[in-house]
């Protein structure tokens, strides 16, 4: 599917440009308008007693607007609010305002100027209150009316301070968007910058920041539209600009960087479209969906504030990721090599696969598989101390004391409540229905014996028997005392009480977060793992991400607990220390548990498509780690950069966030997925690809593999490399393939291709013997050695020869459509040089007739190996620490006073036994090729192979060694099939130098469903050969050069 999508929008591009910028920037247009339809309501729970209390009372009543705005009067120094002067100029003022705004300001609630009650003014008549009720049927048009008069609450020459619901909220508006403009002006600089160093171009740079402008714009639009059928908070526009942008330039950057690896690699724009896209651009789907069933997560919660940023994040998510594989994928069609245009020469290079995996990365990953438990033990022991703190956490709701100390609302509100504590805007109150006289005293007298309260409950309303009453308390922070004594009171038959107010709000609301969390986290869970194994086809990758990501929440929980709450830093970082607000706590848990999944995601894919193509645990675990490590630290420190802006945020509840995801970052890009991830994954070895078999045929049918693409089918005419002084072989060509040809990874449908037919270049004109057999597709002519097998000595990994005369100049490899008979070398020698027989099309140059192997070639990616022809494969010894308790294998010593044997293998080919692994040729010949032992010893010994001749064999001294531990070199000693051998070729080679081909087979599955890496891993490369025996050229000499 994402093959076929890369190269619709490859033929498409303009198009696919032309209609996704017209849709993204009309969206754009409609959101304009966004802020004048948000709201500051959905932070309780609908269906508690404090809403059901709070509903009733306005019902009867009306709206409680007591507590809208609060104007605090301040006499000027030296004489008091009685002021017959003061008091004149501040009746005036309100009179022109009220006579101004009478649809936005619906009524004057108490007034000190009018009703001169003592308790209006402050004990020395220096202070003086009045509150005013906003005009509005729900919080969005309270908000917006608030905005229009706030200004005109000032009077010329009176101190006017605003305090109340309104004005708070007012506040926490003003200050996010200010924290939105900040990012706009210091975070997009920054990440220009830094994406900048990372491709060394401008024009690469300017693609995330493009994708991720798009995608922010459009997610205003996106929630604009949601706020036509539900409330929407204020609080989702920053976090739909940092989740927007974050993710928008880290799917693009992942998508940007695979495309210029793969035209590094030599492939063409519309090849490296495709494959970035298949690749990449799969991995950025699944990450989003990820990261949506997370944060889906919040829509259990019945809070409006968590499923209005649910729906905006889910929106804001599904963009980044759509315009990452449509916009993105077209412009880079367009652009093509120019995506490295405008930038410094030195900085812009591409690294081949071969440097990347050769890199730090890979460097870093091989010590760290090296040293498995070094690694996993101190990091994890380090997480859990880090989470320790989380025992002391606390919750609290919204309220004045997320704005900054300093800021003039919150001053304003703490003059208030200092000076007017019976009139404080945030009372507890007790709603009763249907109470008589003497039942409404009792329950007075009763609930006033409440701890941590201001003074007595009293008596507000009193109607349609409906009863309110209302108390203040000491500290709103410590609630709970009061509201479960009140509630715990027996009142009489036919009487209903019901606690309420903001206290009783915010405990209500604290309470159904948490009854809801451990169903959103099972939820989320079972989703992620499902997911993940549809993907990777792993029972043990989802769990063992999902423990990951587990520690690395824990920890930042108690780094968030360690500040915000305890108090360390809050002088530099100026802000109160408090309770966390429960709601916002629960969006950071889904918020990083997306962005710890994003990651595991993106180093897996890479991890299960180098497994996918035949490597072995170890190999696939620094292949992806190599290659991802660079990409994930850069898609880290930008998301870093963004959320930085946020860290300097006024208000605390964009500093949890912040501080929260920043600190969460370092841990998940560093700590966890370059350390801890590859240790453990080296520990369990291949355990991490379990699954039951019924999990298996279900992901095999309903998993989102994908095709392999045409250059990574079997090429019809595979390149063959034979050591010099071998008999020679006969052509090994393939038709060209019209089955279906599996998936690189599990499950899903098949591709079906045909290689073109082969031309091989037309052979010099010169006299050839004539041979009745059938003519073979290519026949090499190579330099015969004497029939003698030399005794070589083994080391590990390089073979070492015996000091031999120089070999005969060979003769060059010819193409020719005609057989050619063998001719002998003149003078036959050890021949310790490799020559590799292409055909024209295996390489993107011109092939030559005389090609010596270059020790940077790669092999190109094969396709899915059939079994070996002679037999079933040695099995693979299983690559898991529990490999002991499952298969487990005893240790043989061998003497050196008994030479070994052929191993009576088919054709005398691939004998073996545990400890060592015994070859035979043709003629019976054998070696046991194990390691090198202490002492001397040799002898010979009979071959039972079928081809009946005399064996050879050497072993020094006695020693034991699994087959586990054999060098993956070992496999290279095997010598090729001839199953077409003339009659007159020698029939005895030397033994000492291996046939070295290209690797053209994929490791074959057990009987349980696992797939079987190849043989011959080594612990810190983890390299692996075809049971055929092959190894690559560039993987031998890369081996020689890492010794």
């Amino acid at each position: 599917m994402f093959s076929r999508w890369g190269d619709l929008v490859h033929r498409s591009r303009f198009t696919v440009i032309g209609v996704m910028v017209a849709f993204l920037l009309g969206l754009a247009a409609y959101g304009l308008s966004l802020n004048d339809h948000l709201s500051q309501s959905g932070w309780d729970d609908p269906n508690s007693e404090s809403v059901h209390a709070a509903v009733t009372a306005d019902g009867t009543f009306g709206r409680d607007s007591t507590g809208d705005v609060v104007a605090l009067y301040t006499a000027p120094e030296g004489s008091t609010v009685d002021d017959p002067a003061f008091q004149q100029t501040v009746t005036a003022g309100q009179d022109a305002m009220m006579a101004a705004h009478a649809d936005k300001i619906s009524k004057i609630n108490i007034n000190y100027f009018q009703q001169r009650l003592p308790a209006l003014a402050s004990p020395d008549k220096t202070k003086a209150i009045a509150t005013f009720a906003i005009a509005g049927a729900n919080d969005t048009e309270l908000t917006n009316n608030f905005r229009d008069v706030k200004d005109a609450f000032a009077i010329d020459g009176v101190d006017v301070q605003l305090a109340g619901l309104q004005p708070i909220a007012n506040a926490l508006n003003d200050t996010m968007a200010g924290d939105i403009k900040r990012m706009e002006i210091l975070a997009i600089p920054v990440v220009g910058v830094l994406l900048f160093f990372v491709f060394g171009g401008v024009v690469a740079a300017a693609l995330p920041l493009i994708i991720g402008g798009l995608t922010v714009v459009a997610a205003n639009g996106m929630v604009r539209l949601f706020t036509n059928f539900v409330e929407v908070n204020s609080f989702v526009a920053p976090v739909v600009s940092l989740i927007g942008l974050g993710l928008a330039i880290d799917y693009a950057l992942f998508i940007v960087s695979r495309f210029r690896e793969e035209l590094a690699d030599g492939r063409t724009t519309q090849q490296a479209v495709q494959r970035s896209v298949m690749t990449a651009g799969r991995t950025v789907v699944f990450s989003a969906t990820m990261i949506v069933a997370s944060l889906g997560g919040l829509l259990l919660f019945p809070q409006g504030f968590l499923k209005s940023v649910a729906f905006g994040a889910i929106a804001t998510v599904a963009l980044a990721a759509l315009t990452a594989v449509t916009v993105l994928p077209a412009i880079l069609s367009i652009l093509g090599k120019r995506i490295d245009a405008l930038g410094l020469k030195s900085m812009r290079k591409t690294k081949t696969t071969e440097e990347i995996e050769s890199g730090p990365w890979g460097k870093l990953t091989r010590w760290v598989m090296r040293n498995p438990l070094k690694v996993c033990v101190p990091i994890v022991l380090g997480l859990l101390i880090l989470t320790l703190p989380v025992g002391a956490i606390k919750f609290g709701g919204i309220n004045e004391t997320y704005l900054p100390p300093d800021n003039p609302t919150r001053v304003a509100q703490n003059v208030f409540d200092e000076n007017f504590p019976s009139y404080r805007t945030e009372p507890l109150k007790i709603v009763l229905e249907d109470a008589a006289g003497p039942q409404l005293g009792t329950i007075l007298r009763e609930a006033s014996n409440a701890p941590g309260l201001v003074e007595r409950f009293s008596i507000e309303r009193n109607e349609n028997g409906v009863a309110v009453l209302k108390a203040g308390l000491v500290d709103r922070n410590v609630s709970s005392p009061a509201i479960d004594y009140i509630r715990s009171i027996d009142v009489p038959d036919g009487v209903t009480l019901s606690v309420g107010g903001t206290p009783a709000i915010e405990q209500d609301s604290i309470a159904a977060l948490v009854d809801r969390l451990p169903l959103m986290a099972t939820l989320v869970v079972l989703v992620t793992t499902l997911l993940m194994f549809l993907t990777f086809g792993s029972l043990v990758l989802p769990l063992k991400a999902i423990l990951m990501t587990t520690l690395g929440l824990g920890a930042t929980l108690g780094i968030l607990t360690f500040i915000f709450v305890d108090g360390n830093g809050a002088g530099p970082l100026n802000f109160t220390p408090g309770p966390i607000m429960a709601p916002v706590l629960v969006l950071i848990i889904a918020i990083i548990f997306g962005l710890s999944t994003d990651y595991e995601v993106f180093l897996l894919s890479r991890m299960v498509e180098a497994r996918a193509r035949g490597a072995s645990t170890t190999e696939a675990i620094r292949v992806g780690t190599s290659h991802t490590g660079r990409i994930i630290t850069a898609a880290a420190m930008i998301l870093i950069v963004v959320t930085g802006a946020f860290a300097f945020s006024e208000l605390v509840m964009m500093k949890y966030i912040a501080y929260g995801m920043i600190a969460a970052l370092i841990i998940d890009a560093t700590l966890i997925r370059m350390f801890l991830v590859p240790a453990t994954m080296k520990l369990l070895g291949d355990d991490c690809w379990w699954a039951p078999q019924w999990m298996k045929r279900i992901q095999q049918k309903l998993g989102l593999g994908e095709p392999i693409l045409d250059a990574e089918t079997m090429p019809t005419d595979v390149p063959e490399l034979v050591a010099i002084g071998s008999a020679p072989l006969p052509a090994h060509t393939r038709e060209p393939l019209t089955q279906p040809i599996p998936r690189v990874l599990q499950g899903g449908h098949s591709a079906t291709r045909a290689m073109p037919e082969r031309v091989d270049p037309p052979a010099p004109d010169r006299p050839r013997p004539v041979d009745p057999r059938p003519a073979p597709a290519r026949v090499r002519k190579p330099v015969v050695q004497n029939p003698v097998v030399q005794n070589p000595v083994v080391q590990n990994p390089v073979v070492q020869q015996p000091t031999a005369p120089e070999p005969a100049a060979p003769r060059a490899v010819e193409p020719t459509a005609s057989p050619v008979a063998p001719e002998p070398a003149p003078a036959p020698a050890p021949a310790e040089e490799i020559r590799v027989a292409r055909p024209a099309e295996a390489r993107p140059a011109p092939a030559t007739e005389n090609e010596h192997v270059h020790p940077t070639a790669r092999p190109e990616p094969t396709s899915p190996e059939p079994a070996p022809r002679n037999g079933a494969p040695a099995p693979r010894p299983i690559e898991s620490w529990l490999a002991e308790l499952r298969a487990p294998s005893v240790a043989q010593r061998s003497n050196g006073s008994n030479g070994s044997n052929g191993s009576n293998g088919s054709n005398g080919s691939n004998g073996h036994e545990t400890t060592s692994f015994r070859y035979g040729s043709v003629s019976g010949d054998g070696i046991d090729v194990d390691r090198p032992r202490n002492g001397d010893g040799h002898s010979n010994g009979n071959g039972n192979g079928n081809g009946n001749g005399n064996g050879n064999g050497h072993s020094n001294g006695t020693g034991s060694r699994t087959s586990a531990e054999v060098d993956s070199w070992i496999a290279g000693l095997r010598m090729p099939e001839r199953a077409d051998r003339p009659a007159d070729a020698p029939e005895n080679h030397n033994l000492s130098t291996p046939e070295v081909s290209e690797p053209d087979e994929t490791p074959p599955t057990t009987t349980s469903g696992r797939r079987r890496a190849r043989d011959g891993d080594d612990e810190s490369g983890g390299r692996h050969h075809g049971q055929s025996g092959a190894i690559s050229v560039s993987e031998l000499l890369a081996r020689q050069r890492r010794q």
